[in-house]
């Protein structure tokens, strides 16, 4: 699944027509999540039953007959979505809160299938057909969908963020394989003094883009509450606000995507630690700054890119690998401050190196066969910003 995303250029009253049909689907996700907590226990809701709801939704309000019949039925599927992750997460004994579906406030998108949009001849303007009245806009952007025939387009969605609205195209194409530069071997020791230290000795700075955005963002944040609340200059100020956030976070998803290219473009093993960074952000000193280096994001985009070069990629336990000597193997025991790992058989490397290295050892080892791992990722190309990695899921 391929996603190509471009901006949308429109008129304020299709803009308007956009924010009511996400409205809508806001409306269907939050009735059918009603619907399945007020089902009795005899009664069994899944998947087919919830569309079924949004079919009798569409009778009984007038507004939701107006979208598409598969939009309502695709908001009912990311209502299951919620469901079937909260039985899963129960079935699985998972530690902790189990995810309990909760009601939507600040939907964003709207998603299409097959139906109720068309491409207009030229590729260049989408015509929503359905009864909201969005009707045609125009896209902006380098890509050219014309390359890809309309019947591989599974998905449309309509999405709204700070800086505009943007119309996202999920392709069912297969991710063209490249071929590397270089089949060495490396090992990656993430942190928050580097983005990463490498098994070759390599520091890879770590660009802290929410800490050099963090007064700006302060300041538009500020100014939010000076202004009264329903004016519209207090909308224009929390817009200003959502920018700067935007960019961060467009920053963030470039940086870790060239990263990754680069990495995987040059070796043909890649092994990196299995992080829990869910826990590991519990950690409210730290929390900020394990947030902002985006290690989830990389991993993401490292097992992407290991499908496109036919990368090896491997995710190791972590557990010791910094005070384990790469060398000899013993435990040389040091705490966080301690960053020249330093052993009585001679070996003495930076901290991260050190861990680099054993990590490399470790994703050796499950490479000649004890859990081989080569991740396949969903391919993903975006114009403008973040992508949308999972078709369905949040990034």
């Amino acid at each position: 699944m391929f996603v190509l995303e471009y901006k949308i250029n429109g008129k304020q009253q299709q803009y308007r027509a956009i924010d009511e049909a996400i409205r809508t689907t806001q409306f269907i996700r939050n009735k059918a999540i009603r619907y399945w907590m007020d089902a009795p226990k005899e009664q069994k809701v899944d998947k087919i039953a919830l569309n079924n709801y949004s079919t009798a939704l569409r009778k009984g309000f007038g507004f939701v007959k107006d979208l598409n019949s598969m939009a309502c039925q695709a908001a009912t599927e990311r209502a299951w979505l919620a469901i079937a992750r909260f039985y899963d997460n129960c079935k699985s004994r998972k530690p902790g809160k189990k995810g309990f579906p909760r009601f939507q406030k600040d939907n964003r998108s709207v998603e299409y299938k097959t139906s109720g949009w068309s491409l207009h001849p030229t590729k260049r303007r989408i015509i929503f057909t359905d009864k909201k009245g969005i009707g045609e806009v125009k896209l902006l952007g380098k890509w050219d969908i014309h390359t890809y025939p309309v019947k591989s387009i599974k998905r449309v969605r309509l999405v709204r963020k700070a800086d505009g609205y943007y119309c996202q195209f999920a392709v069912d194409v297969e991710v063209k394989h490249e071929s590397r530069t270089g089949n060495g071997e490396l090992g990656l020791d993430v942190g928050l003094e580097f983005f990463y230290s490498d098994s070759n000795g390599h520091h890879e700075e770590n660009p802290r883009f929410l800490r050099k955005a963090e007064k700006a963002i302060k300041h538009a944040q500020r100014q939010i509450y000076r202004k009264e609340k329903g004016k519209n200059q207090r909308r224009i100020a929390r817009r200003r606000y959502a920018k700067k956030h935007l960019r961060v976070s467009r920053q963030r998803n470039e940086h870790a995507k060239r990263i990754a290219r680069n990495v995987c473009k040059a070796n043909a093993l890649v092994a990196y630690e299995n992080l829990n960074v869910k826990g590991m952000v519990k950690n409210h000193c730290l929390a900020k700054s394990i947030n902002d280096v985006a290690w989830t994001l990389f991993r993401s985009w490292l097992e992407y890119f290991a499908a496109k070069f036919g990368t090896t990629v491997v995710a190791v336990n972590p557990s010791m690998t910094s005070q384990k000597c790469s060398d000899c193997g013993v435990i040389v025991k040091k705490s966080l401050s301690t960053r020249t790992h330093k052993c009585n058989c001679g070996c003495d490397l930076q901290r991260d190196v050190n861990a680099a290295i054993n990590i490399l050892n470790l994703g050796r080892q499950a490479r000649d066969g004890q859990s081989r791992s080569n991740a396949v990722g969903v391919g993903t190309s975006t114009l403008l910003g973040e992508p949308a990695r999972s078709w369905g899921k949040p990034p």
